[in-house]
């Protein structure tokens, strides 16, 4: 009896089964208690600027209490970095098997992303848990406390659109990584910068100008985290111009443009 022939895609898709599982496995088990570490990074950057905030009496921003307002807009931001940093390093990270012809570089790109909003769900679970045991609430009134998100459909929108845009931005820097190593000095050295600009731990409301805030939306993060805090409460007042259509058109563009390059340098990508 011949021997059925598999699709491409059938094999496309079993090649990313077998890396996502070895990925989750890696990143789950490799380094003793890695699983704390991908939890502890979160709880300890929120707790921080949450104690902060509350020292100097801010106490809500737009209408939403500090500290739901820290951990919506720093899960959707952790969510874009780190996909943005797995995807940035995936090849490296996974030369040995390209010496099968059926893994290409972009498989080990989509398989990073889809691990990183897939490890989100549980995290942010976990955190969510842990700041409501506390008494924490979407807003300070206490009479009628509001605990988890009003609008779950436009948090996972724009938490897609987030993780898009990390796996555009990460497809565009590899490939600047791979002709320019030292490029990863430069992207360490704005790596604590975008927690501030991007919103995710500073109220621009507060610190940006109303004439300039136009200025600050133009950073696609920034209306992702923002329709993000508006999703788990919709009485939120974001900054103005917030848009989802520009952010998924930014991620789009990215995307785009990563897949191009990937194309173009497939065999460099995958050189020693």
């Amino acid at each position: 009896m011949t021997p059925r022939i598999r699709t491409p895609l059938e094999i496309t898709f079993s090649v990313w089964r077998a890396m996502f599982l070895r990925e989750a496995l890696d990143r789950l088990f490799e380094a003793r208690a890695a699983w704390f570490w991908l939890l502890f990074e979160p709880i300890a950057y929120i707790g921080v600027h949450a104690f902060g905030f509350e020292t100097f009496h801010i106490r809500q921003i737009g209408g939403m209490a500090i500290n739901m307002w820290i951990i919506s807009g720093f899960v959707g931001f952790m969510l874009w970095r780190r996909t943005w940093m797995q995807v940035l390093h995936g090849i490296d990270s996974n030369r040995a098997f390209f010496a099968y012809r059926q893994v290409k570089p972009f498989d080990v790109a989509i398989v990073r992303a889809t691990l990183e909003l897939f490890l989100m769900v549980p995290i942010s679970i976990v955190i969510m848990s842990l700041a409501i045991s506390m008494g924490h609430g979407m807003r300070l009134n206490t009479q009628n406390p509001i605990w988890l998100p009003q609008d779950p459909l436009l948090v996972f929108e724009a938490a897609f659109a987030l993780s898009l845009l990390g796996l555009g931005f990460g497809l565009i820097t590899s490939v600047a990584m791979r002709f320019v190593p030292e490029i990863d000095h430069i992207f360490k050295i704005i790596y604590l910068p975008l927690y501030y600009i991007s919103g995710a731990l500073l109220p621009l409301q507060l610190y940006v100008p109303a004439p300039y805030q136009h200025y600050v939306v133009a950073n696609p993060l920034v209306d992702g985290l923002e329709l993000m805090r508006l999703g788990f409460y919709p009485d939120y007042t974001p900054l103005k111009g917030v848009s989802l259509s520009y952010a998924y058109g930014w991620a789009l563009g990215l995307l785009f443009f990563g897949l191009m390059l990937y194309k173009r340098f497939s065999k460099k990508l995958v050189m020693r």
